[in-house]
């Protein structure tokens, strides 16, 4: 039941076995460093397959002495540590992994837990405790009797909290957890707590029954925000080790700003080295019904600030009222916590704007929209594919025929009126153009900046590089004319394949009111 006392090494061991292989040890100095001290409580609650469940089985073959770990800590970045050896295989560890019980016993899930730790307790200590006793109780009497305190680790503990709305359960399990980690008895044989899980801790109207624990969120994980998720240089590493192009990695898979380090979903990398293919792999980790919860939510300015991220804007959230459950939202900015916490935006800590990290997520959204009450918008996306081919093939008829549709898919949400909203819809319209090209906005280019430039990257085959640029009330003449007298195709003079220029113009006024128009040409 994903419970076990005196641990086997085996799921580190087989992290260490994969091919694809990122030392993440020195996480184990930090926790040494808070290990049976006031700081011991750690939660580390961060989005699916950002790597929480790798350290709890390291943390668990590093401390457990129920096994012997020195071979498969040989080598790592640990190991240069001179006190690593002293922590080493020393404690007892207890491991569980609540969702393996809230899938089997959610009317009786606490008393489940323990009921399977006593199977392991009596194997070890036959008829020494009274099994009547509370849990807390009786890791208190093991540690009397024995010297050796417990590190303790709960894998997705904020399971009861996502899933459940009855808050007298919640407020059981709350109990449960603070008398493992906050009581009188665990000061004395606590050596180490790692919970991991989703939302940051859960507080019941006045209790703080986890306030003692340290959090690090995808908000902020200072300062062991590293250990969690790939950094930018350990995915070129990984890129140069496994021949993977480091300009598709990055627009797929980059993003999470997370204390001013970019950081990767390991497992998408992974995935990425593993297939040799870039995929929305993240996507098939949670369901779309948790996207489409938050972005159907009747708050004013939210689809707004949805349509503005997913058209490569930031937007401003307040994270601080955020109550740490699904059931309490009350708010837009509430909504978008949420997603914070779920991965399905970046968050930048210093300037608090929310974002759209990257092409996966981007994916994620397009799926979800489609089973969701944004339809126009829905079928707006679907046409992305055959917008980005006319462009290509020069179809400038139609290329203004599907922006036009994309602008009036917009209208209900977007200021229909001025260059900047065009903006938004030709990022909206060119939504899948990512998978093949580096997108840039506003880009510094010969005597000023070029609306939109689009730069093949490795897997883009014969697609061609282009320059958009946009105008509001005048022509596509006069676009293409501005491109070519500021000289904007500069910005890729070290680009030797085929540039297209392309003028788009919307009309507000006059005979051709909420008309567009597009002229497309081939750079000689």
């Amino acid at each position: 039941m994903g419970i076990y006392f005196n641990p086997s090494n085996d799921s580190f061991r087989k992290d260490r076995n994969y091919k694809i292989y990122v030392d993440k040890t020195e996480l184990l100095n930090y926790t040494n460093e808070w290990l049976g001290t006031p700081r011991n409580c750690i939660a580390v609650s961060h989005a699916r397959r950002f790597g929480k469940s790798h350290a709890a089985g390291m943390i668990d073959a590093y401390y457990s002495l129920g096994c012997d770990s020195t071979d498969i800590f040989a080598g790592t970045r640990i190991e240069t540590y001179s006190d690593y050896k002293k922590y080493m295989n020393k404690y007892n560890v207890i491991h569980v992994d609540v969702s393996t019980f809230w899938d089997s016993y959610k009317d009786n899930l606490i008393e489940k837990i323990q009921e399977y730790i006593y199977k392991d307790f009596r194997r070890e200590f036959g008829d020494k405790l009274n099994y009547e006793d509370s849990l807390s109780y009786n890791l208190m009497v093991i540690y009397k009797d024995t010297g050796i305190p417990f590190v303790i680790i709960v894998d997705e503990w904020d399971c009861v909290i996502r899933n459940s709305k009855e808050e007298e359960l919640v407020h059981k399990y709350l109990q449960f957890l603070h008398s493992l980690f906050k009581s009188e008895e665990s000061k004395s044989f606590l050596a180490l707590a790692y919970i991991t899980g989703i939302l940051p801790i859960k507080k019941i109207k006045d209790e703080s029954a986890l306030n003692n624990f340290t959090e690090f969120t995808m908000i902020d994980s200072y300062p062991i925000t590293r250990f969690f998720g790939f950094t930018e240089d350990e995915v070129k590493q990984l890129c140069e080790q496994f021949q993977l192009d480091m300009d598709n990695t990055k627009a797929w898979y980059n993003g999470y700003l997370i204390n001013g380090l970019h950081m990767y979903n390991p497992n998408s990398v992974s995935m990425a080295i593993e297939r040799h293919r870039f995929d929305s792999y993240w996507k098939n980790t949670s369901s779309f019904a948790s996207i489409n919860t938050f972005i159907t939510m009747n708050y004013d300015g939210l689809k707004d600030d949805i349509m503005t991220m997913l058209s490569d804007g930031m937007v401003y959230v307040n994270t601080d009222t955020f109550q740490n459950d699904f059931v309490s939202i009350s708010s837009k900015d509430e909504a978008l916590t949420a997603l914070i916490h779920l991965g399905y935006l970046g968050y930048n800590i210093d300037e608090k704007n929310a974002f759209v990290p990257n092409f996966e997520v981007k994916k994620a959204y397009q799926a979800a929209l489609c089973t969701s009450g944004w339809s126009k918008v829905a079928d707006s996306i679907s046409r992305c594919d055959e917008l980005l081919q006319a462009t290509i093939n020069g179809d400038s008829e139609k290329v203004a025929e599907l922006i036009e549709k994309a602008h009036d898919a917009y209208t209900s949400i977007l200021k229909y009126n001025d260059e900047n909203s065009l903006s938004c819809v030709l990022s909206m319209a060119y939504f899948t153009a990512p998978a093949y090209y580096n997108v840039v906005r506003e880009m510094p280019a010969g005597k000023g900046f070029a609306d939109f430039v689009f730069i093949p990257r490795l897997n883009a085959g014969e697609r061609p590089a282009m320059i958009i640029e946009l105008k509001y009330n005048q022509s596509a003449y006069s676009a293409i004319r501005q491109i070519k007298e500021k000289c904007y195709h500069g910005v890729l003079k070290e680009y030797s394949g085929k540039v297209l220029l392309v003028g788009i113009n919307y009309n507000m006024d006059g005979k051709n009111k909420k008309h567009h128009s597009c002229i497309i040409e081939q750079l000689v």
